[in-house]
């Protein structure tokens, strides 16, 4: 045994593993009782690290504590370098969310600026994954909402196209967008391709922070085009330098050297870690924006800030000359070298600086982090007050035994009966749950019968209830937990029809005292309750009706959303069903390898032949039948 199992009980099982463990460099994963990853990490000798996590000085850590109580295995991957094991750490917090890693606190991906530049007239688009396409990207960004701003503030200055159109120049008009100077018209031929490249090429360097060679470049355009006598020409020129001077202007000075660095700074409170980073280009603030972390709690301010690095760069669009962190962090070495690689033939520092300008921004940003961190925490408790507050009013009103924590809606969207769908949503404390809704296709309902769409849907959800209740008995299963609970309330958005078919369904099921059920009306916010003659009226403007709205339209755009899912994809198969030879294997197998008769389009013939069963003169014929 070792020095440490007097301190600390250790299975034979992981026993053997820290004795067998390789003293190699590799990842390692630490796997609790369910075998579900709880923290990644990387060691040059990944027995003596793994060792540490049971010596006595490690249990000081309440983190560290709670963490190695669950650890029931461990697994690890060996790998050549450092640098490789730096990089697949990163890749396997990305996969795994451990719980106990540092770990940005958003599942999905973050927004970007796209700049399709392999096409010969770029557009440009937000997207939230990086694809080595050959396109541009900018970001990540935090919100969506700012994107958008930026994109509307760099087309009144860059005109860049929007539209589907392919561009020959010979079409005999242009869009609106022209007319109003939000588009430079390469279709009708008023700018070429080259032209148009080079304003989608400023507009790249605007985003990069190179205003000056823009600037100095459009001057001597405008200035040859008025000695030329194109006035009308120098007049645009002169209206794009001055927009371009006007954002620059709000841009402010921090630095007299003109080196590209990002400023990096935390702020944490209760348990809340807010980073904030400063993007300087060219001695100018040109952004910031904030990040919270998870699993920081009880972790060292050094592993808070080395953990957001590393994720943030992995997705990032681009890596400064310099990047400025408030204290020294234990892998600078090896996150240098990775950054370093992300520069080929370009220098790169991380500077820890103690006095000057330079630290005056780590102050400056360390501040903002505070400043954001407290306004989120204040806003986060008046939204547990408002929603204590619905929840309280709601059951109230309704008579129900306890507050509704659990709330699930329901709704039916088709079109004359096509493509029907159903959706349901779950609020759990008054906020949306979205990892547990669903949505039903409808399979047993022909023509547009709501009524019966609905009773399917029911039937189907606590069809699942049920099986939920029998799957968790027997061990080893998974369960899904859209379904394992019951509601504390249940919505149907409609009337008492609705409502009748819902009662029914959870006689069927002797739920009928366990679960409470209302039905909502649109028009006029009524709520029917079963047994009662008459609707409920929650007076205006309180947080129960908010809430109630909420959830209903909740549910309603879920609906809407997935129905014209269905509705789409209905239609691409019965334009492909059109086609002699194609039945539904080929149709699926098109469906599965090109997702949209766009995409169909776009392949080649020999891409579509590739695929069983279909020959080169059958890929001709779908080629030419979708068209």
């Amino acid at each position: 045994m070792l020095e440490y199992a007097h301190f600390m009980e250790i299975s034979d099982h992981l026993q053997s593993i820290l004795d067998s463990a390789p003293t190699k460099t590799g990842c390692y994963l630490m796997k609790d009782v369910k075998g579900k990853v709880i923290y990644v990490g990387k060691a040059i000798n990944l027995r003596n690290r793994l060792r540490s996590y049971y010596h006595a000085s490690a249990m000081q850590n309440l983190k560290s504590r709670q963490m190695v109580r669950r650890i029931a295995d461990i697994d690890w991957i060996l790998v050549g370098s450092e640098l490789e094991a730096l990089i697949l750490e990163m890749n396997l917090i990305k996969k795994y969310r451990p719980h106990f890693n540092v770990r940005l606190k958003d599942d999905k991906r973050y927004p970007y600026i796209k700049v399709h530049w392999q096409n010969p007239f770029p557009k440009l688009t937000v997207t939230r994954q990086m694809v080595n396409d050959g396109s541009r990207y900018f970001g990540p960004y935090t919100s969506v909402w700012a994107v958008h701003q930026t994109l509307d503030v760099l087309r009144r200055i860059f005109p860049y196209l929007t539209c589907d159109r392919e561009i020959t120049g010979e079409d005999k008009r242009a869009c609106l967008y022209y007319d109003i100077k939000l588009c430079t018209a390469p279709c009708i031929g008023v700018i070429n391709q080259d032209n148009y490249r080079q304003v989608i090429d400023d507009l790249c360097q605007f985003l990069s922070g190179r205003t000056e060679p823009i600037l100095s470049r459009l001057q001597e355009e405008m200035e040859a085009a008025a000695n030329q006598l194109q006035f009308e020409r120098a007049a645009a020129l002169r209206d794009q330098i001055n927009a371009i001077q006007k954002v620059v202007e709000r841009q402010k000075v921090v630095s007299t050297e003109y080196i590209d660095s990002d400023v990096i700074a935390m702020a944490r409170s209760n348990g809340e870690a807010c980073v904030q980073v400063f993007f300087i280009r060219g001695g100018k603030l040109m952004g910031r924006e904030y990040f919270l972390l998870q699993g920081a709690e009880g972790a060292a301010d050094a592993d808070v800030i080395s953990g957001f690095i590393k994720q943030f760069y992995d997705q990032a669009s681009m890596v400064p000359s310099q990047v400025l962190l408030p204290h020294e962090i234990e892998e600078a070495h090896i996150i240098k070298q990775w950054l370093s690689s992300r520069r080929p033939g370009e220098t790169f520092e991380i500077l820890i600086p103690h006095e000057g300008q330079q630290r005056e921004l780590i102050q400056l940003a360390a501040e903002n982090a505070a400043e954001t961190l407290n306004a989120l925490q204040a806003r986060w408790q008046a939204e547990k007050h408002r929603q204590t507050e619905a929840l309280a009013e709601l059951q109230s009103a309704l008579n129900l035994p306890i507050p509704p924590n659990r709330i699930e809606c329901y709704d039916i969207s088709n079109t004359q009966g096509t493509s029907a769908v159903g959706s349901m949503v779950v609020f759990e404390m008054g906020i949306p749950s979205k990892k547990l809704y669903r949505r039903f296709n409808i399979r047993s309902v022909t023509g547009p019968d709501d009524f019966a769409s609905m009773e399917e849907v029911l039937l189907r959800r606590f069809n699942r209830w049920q099986a939920a209740q029998e799957l968790g008995d027997q061990p080893g299963e998974k369960v899904d937990q859209s379904f394992a609970l019951l509601p504390d309330l249940l919505i149907v958005d409609g009337g008492k029809g609705q409502l009748g078919r819902a009662v029914g369904v959870l006689a069927k099921y002797n739920l009928v005292e366990k679960i409470p059920v209302v039905g909502l009306a649109k028009q006029h916010e009524e709520i029917f309750v079963p047994g009662q003659p008459g609707p409920i009226l929650l007076p205006q403007n309180t947080q129960g009706l908010f809430l109630l709205q909420r959830v209903r339209d909740e549910a309603h755009r879920f609906a809407i959303t997935s129905h014209r899912k269905q509705h789409t994809k209905t239609g691409l198969a019965s334009r492909l069903d059109a086609i002699p030879g194609v039945g539904p294997a080929r149709r699926k197998a098109l469906l599965g390898k090109f997702g949209s008769i766009q995409g169909i389009l776009d392949a080649s013939v020999e891409e579509i032949s590739s695929l069983p069963g279909i020959s080169e003169s059958l890929a001709h014929s779908i080629k030419i039948q979708l068209e």
